[in-house]
């Protein structure tokens, strides 16, 4: 007898295979009888209709105990015979013992069911050589055919991978409870999770009726199963029932044979799904239930190593409040030791927001609760316990210290509300006297310089505080948290003294704190040569780092660490597909909009190139942008010079200067010169065009300045370029385009092909004020414009093509007269329909184009009329992916 396993569709191959011959006159008549087997609600009616609605000729479908209606090929169908009484089941294997020519014989059954296990057509159940006998069992299904079913009931939006598991799990698999749960989905508001729809009628009726089918005095291993809810052992759920040696036995395989449980495998029994479990568990008395919740708790407190989470659910459930926040902790405690940090939160919150804790055990949760926090995700409600925790006049100053710290540290980095974080690290110092360790930790948070509320020396004076305190207190942990800090205070000055710190830091440590602020140090050092302009450096920076950060959970600088790259990838002009990486990005980050700070700036960036122009300046200073005057300094400056550059293609000066003083004092205060690599070239441009040629000149020389003695190279590439800018602007053609092309040449080998062109064509231009030879300049402006077009920059391609056709020499221009082009767009034409496309004006277009905003006007209705399109918007979809 062969079996076959699996899903429905593994069934038709066996139909090929197995009846179509029975069935057909032209064959041998062989006799087939196919088994169809799964538990309850595993599928078998929906297989067999399919058998039945697949086979052609004859079919009799019949009733357990039916028989062939006359002769030739005819196809017999018994459903439920589990359920068939004694003389039905007594004619069908009548039938099959002397089977005629020409018959298919599908018979389903439950296996659970049956009156004795394995015989469907019971104890006398003998299948002759002559029939063909196959039995198909039908088992849950998977995580792939559960989505699949979501899909077809829920569509696409809701039908997330996330809830497809969810469903998976509930369900067990089994197809109709799967199908009752997404009845029940569908006819709930899209924002209902699984955890509030209990278990569908369906699956209680059955689940119940299968309990009070077992005998009375047995029952209690059952509702020991529901309470435990997972498989386990004879064993445990004996002593769980209060049914030791021979009476949990027999309980036990009473359970089985009325299919109130089944087994799990490995010697473990249990229940199909966690549903089937909440049924019983809910059906309960609640007295019984509580003892049996006692009598689970005190059995799995004996093992080793205690499963300290699943103590706390069963301590708690029976009404021991003391024992159970003792789990509690003790759980939090072993997820923190192995790198679990999420969990840990996830579990404290919900202990911390369960009715009153007694004071001394919530102080010591929310301690725990708040290590935790900062280096996983962002979480609301701990944020707001831990404000609670910190405002108890009560408490020990040292104790709200160590909460005040962690709490300071989650508003910087998950919350995004730097200023007040960085607030509540100055009062934990003052909390924190004589507490080396956190203190230490306090120091070192308000050494990272990022934040505009501290000068750089300021961060070098906490830092080289916190080395001295971290050495006097002996803590490893500790220790790596402050070299991690001084890594990238260091870094982000440019100080060449942090690059040996970095191999100093103890990626193989055997505690796993350390580990985790290793991998935080590597990912925020990868971040500080991004600004610097070392960009293999920190690709493999982040390749340690986040890799690191993954297996020790350390969850936010795992984050950060990838958006991080998206910068990377910007700077270095690998921008193909990148626009799609960072809104997936931002759209991962949900509730964390300062995490998708990068990203954000990266599609700004983006937008702005391609002359996209309201979507940059949304991404950029929208409602979930990074704050200008409070965010990271870095990406303020960044923000900033591409505000200015916005703000001189509108040909706003008056905007540009005076968004470039504020953004100019903003970094005069932080002290940072390496971040102006960004800023420096469009303020001095912004302010020489205002007509302060003094203070340009004063921007210059302080950039300088800043720079002197730091490792930042794309900081005085930037520099050449400033001063090229300041020299055009002043008259001195010769030096200007000198220094754009050493700019250009520092770029090239950094690599930053987007700002090499940007410099290349600036030397061009200026070599094309007076130059004799314009052949040099024009062939530079030709490769800027290629450069421009592999990137998608539009806007600056068709800027840089405006500026090549104005100093192309004349007998390199076409001759007189329109080109017949017919129904394709001209190269003017597309050129136009590409920057209207991507949404700018026409007057913005003309400016960009040197032409008249009449003229703009009739090449988009050509471009409109050709590619019989009806708006702008509509032109991007035809004229391909290079403009997007």
């Amino acid at each position: 007898m062969p079996d076959s396993a699996g899903s429905a569709e593994d069934a038709e191959a066996i139909l090929r295979g197995r009846l179509a011959p029975a069935l057909d006159p032209r064959g041998d008549g062989r006799p087939v009888l196919l088994l169809v087997e799964g538990a309850a609600g595993t599928g078998k009616t929906r297989l067999v209709e399919r058998l039945v609605e697949a086979v052609a000729g004859t079919v009799h479908r019949t009733a357990p105990g039916g028989s062939p209606a006359g002769a030739g090929p005819e196809l017999l169908v018994a459903e439920d015979v589990h359920r068939a009484p004694a003389e039905d089941v007594a004619r069908l294997r009548a039938l099959l013992a002397d089977p005629p020519p020409h018959l298919a014989c599908v018979l389903s059954y439950r296996p659970e069911e049956l009156a004795v296990p394995g015989l469907p057509l019971g104890p006398d159940t003998d299948f002759p050589a002559r029939l063909a006998v196959v039995r198909h069992v039908l088992g849950p299904l998977g995580v792939a055919e559960v989505r699949r079913a979501a899909l077809a009931a829920l569509g696409a939006d809701r039908c997330t991978p996330d809830l497809a598991a969810g469903l998976h799990r509930l369900s067990g698999g089994v197809a109709q409870t799967v199908a009752d749960l997404l009845d029940l989905l569908a006819g709930q508001p899209s924002a209902v999770g699984l955890d509030r729809l209990g278990t569908p009628p369906r699956l209680d009726v059955l689940t119940l009726r299968r309990t009070a089918a077992v005998p009375e005095e047995h029952r209690r291993i059952v509702h020991a199963a529901a309470v435990l809810d997972e498989p386990a052992t004879s064993h445990d759920l004996g002593m769980v029932a209060g049914l030791p040696g021979r009476s949990g036995a027999d309980a036990l395989a009473a359970a089985l044979r009325a299919a109130a449980l089944e087994e799990r495998g490995d010697g473990r029994y249990g229940f199909g799904s966690p549903l089937a479990a909440a049924a019983v568990r809910h059906a309960t008395a609640g007295p019984v239930r509580e003892a049996l919740h006692r009598r689970a708790a005190k059995l799995l407190a004996r093992r080793q190593p205690v499963p300290w989470e699943r103590v706390a659910v069963h301590r708690r459930a029976c009404g021991d409040e003391r024992g159970w926040l003792v789990a509690v902790e003790r759980a939090a405690g072993r997820f923190e030791e192995a790198g679990g940090q999420q969990h840990a939160v996830e579990l404290l919150e919900s202990a911390l927001a369960t009715g009153p804790v007694p004071e001394q055990a919530r102080s010591r949760l929310a301690r725990l609760l708040a290590r935790c926090a900062v280096v996983g995700l962002r979480s609301d409600e701990t944020l707001k316990v831990l404000r609670h925790i910190v405002a108890d006049p009560g408490l020990p100053p040292a104790v709200r210290g160590e909460i005040r710290l962690d709490l300071g540290l989650l508003l910087c980095n998950q919350m995004g509300e730097v200023m007040e974080g960085r607030d509540e690290l100055a009062r934990a110092v003052d909390d924190l006297a004589g507490e080396p360790v956190p203190l230490a930790r306090a120091m070192s948070a308000l050494a990272m310089p990022y934040g505009p509320d501290a000068s750089f020396a300021e961060n070098v004076a906490w830092i080289e505080r916190a080395v001295a305190v971290a050495e006097e207190s002996g803590d490893p942990v500790v220790r790596a948290a402050v070299a991690a800090n001084r890594v990238s205070v260091l870094l982000n000055g440019g100080d060449p003294a942090a690059w040996p710190l970095i191999e100093r830091l103890p990626r193989d440590s055997d505690l796993i704190g350390c580990r985790q602020q290793t991998s935080r140090g590597l990912c925020n050092a990868a971040d500080a040569v991004v600004w610097l302009g070392h960009y293999e450096k920190s690709r493999d920076l982040l390749a340690e780092g986040v890799t690191l950060a993954a297996r020790s959970g350390a969850v936010y600088a795992e984050q950060t660490g990838r958006g991080c790259a998206l910068v990377v990838d910007w700077a270095t002009g690998r921008w193909a597909g990148l626009a799609e990486r960072c809104r997936a990005f931002v759209d991962e980050s949900g509730d964390m909009p300062y995490l998708a700070s990068d990203a954000r700036m990266v599609l700004g960036l983006l937008a702005l190139a391609r002359g996209d122009w309201a979507d940059a300046l949304d991404r950029l200073t929208g409602p979930e942008a990074a704050d200008l005057d409070t965010g990271p300094v870095p990406i303020s400056a960044t923000v900033s010079g591409a505000l200015i550059r916005l703000a001189l293609a509108h040909d706003d000066v008056a905007g540009a200067a005076a968004e470039a003083a504020v953004a100019w004092q903003r970094l005069r205060a932080k002290g940072i010169w390496a971040w102006a690599a960004e800023l420096a070239p469009w303020a001095v441009e912004a302010t020489l065009r205002a007509g302060d040629t003094a203070a340009a000149s004063a921007m210059t020389a302080e950039f300088a300045a800043g720079l002197d003695g730091r490792d930042a190279p794309s900081a005085d590439a930037a520099l050449e370029w400033t001063r090229g800018v300041l020299a055009e602007h002043t008259g001195r053609t010769t030096e200007a385009t000198a220094r754009y092309e050493s700019s250009a040449a520092a770029y090239r080998s950094l690599p930053r092909p987007y700002h090499a062109a940007l410099t290349a064509a600036g030397a061009a231009r200026c070599s094309l004020g007076g130059a004799q030879d314009s052949g040099p300049a024009v062939a530079l402006l030709t490769d800027s414009a290629a450069v421009f077009d592999a990137l998608g920059a539009t806007w600056d391609a068709a800027r840089t093509r405006a500026e090549l056709r104005h100093h192309q020499p004349a007998a390199e221009r076409r001759p007189p007269g329109r080109p017949a082009y017919g129904d394709a767009l001209s190269p003017r034409e597309e050129e136009v329909a590409e920057l209207a496309a991507a949404g700018m004006s026409n007057r913005e277009i003309a400016a960009t184009l040197h032409l008249s905003p009449r003229t703009v006007e009739q090449h988009v209705a050509r471009a409109l009329q050709k590619t019989g399109v009806h708006s702008r918007q509509q032109l991007g979809r035809v004229l391909g992916p290079a403009s997007r």
